[in-house]
């Protein structure tokens, strides 16, 4: 419908260069002869059918989102747009490209990270143009070559990684990943916002070993806190016991107290009292006699 609304757009310059190139006497001899005043009737109202049609296709509306890049017999003019604006029937042409943010998902890429350790790796692109001239005359199609400078990339900053980097380390990454794409998308006129590690992929063996050792982690964990344990238990009952040693008459109540405790509880428990005095027999593990 473009293709045929542009010729007849041109058939009517044609037309119009020709009546000026021959003159109004050959025009009024023309009318004549066809008809009269109804043939120049005639030609009127297909100028003014022309007219519209040239109107029509000139002009050309851009939303808030969007620039027109605009050629001239072939040259950029420049970018117009938002709004209305008009367009010169054949002689220009215009590429409408989106200033929005665009949301590239990088397909997954298998790695292999500085340790030797084969994982695969998936991340999103946030970028959006913000030179609509360079995205249109200086790259073919910004939008594919983003995507592979991304996939390119994201293989050799996680390849240069360790493993134990790449999992812990994912907003480093990211930053750097956004750094180096935006680099070099930056002559295009493209601006990379934002990089995201979406998902890391580990083999099955590796998740197991990996399950081993947190678990081997947290039986160590365990084992030094119940050790600490037992060693504060063992310098405390040591203070109990010079506290003891020191002050007989704490020796004598704490033995009350036991015999209290045990004879409030309910059950066939036979108490047998022992003087207190017998414990002097008993000092450094030997009997004295």
């Amino acid at each position: 419908m473009k293709g045929i609304i542009d010729l007849l757009i041109f058939l009517a310059f044609l037309a119009i260069v020709l009546v000026g190139s021959l003159g109004g006497d050959v025009f009024k001899e023309l009318i004549k002869t066809l008809g009269g005043v109804s043939m120049g009737f005639l030609f009127v109202i297909v100028l003014v059918i022309a007219a519209v049609i040239f109107l029509a296709s000139s002009i050309k509306v851009i939303p808030e989102f969007q620039r027109a890049v605009v050629f001239r017999l072939g040259r950029v003019i420049g970018s117009k747009g938002p709004g209305i604006f008009i367009l010169i029937p054949i002689i220009d042409q215009m590429v409408k490209v989106d200033l929005r943010t665009v949301t590239l998902d990088v397909p997954t890429q298998d790695i292999i990270t500085k340790d030797n350790v084969s994982v695969s790796v998936d991340a999103v692109v946030y970028f959006r143009v913000v030179d609509p001239v360079k995205s249109v005359v200086d790259v073919e199609n910004y939008l594919f070559a983003t995507s592979q400078i991304a996939q390119t990339t994201l293989r050799s900053v996680c390849g240069a990684a360790e493993l134990d980097e790449l999992l812990s380390e994912r907003e480093k990454l990211n930053i750097q990943l956004q750094e180096i794409i935006d680099k070099q998308t930056d002559p295009w006129g493209v601006k990379v916002v934002a990089v995201e590690l979406k998902k890391i992929d580990l083999p099955e063996e590796l998740r197991k070993a990996m399950a081993r050792q947190a678990e081997a982690e947290r039986e160590r964990r365990a084992k030094i806190i119940a050790a600490e344990a037992e060693y504060q238990a063992a310098q405390k009952l040591a203070e109990a016991a010079q506290i003891l040693a020191t002050q007989p008459m704490a020796l004598q109540l704490r033995y009350l107290e036991t015999i209290q405790t045990v004879s409030s509880k309910q059950g066939n428990t036979i108490i047998l009292p022992i003087p207190t005095e017998m414990f002097k027999l008993f000092y450094n593990g030997k009997v004295q006699s």
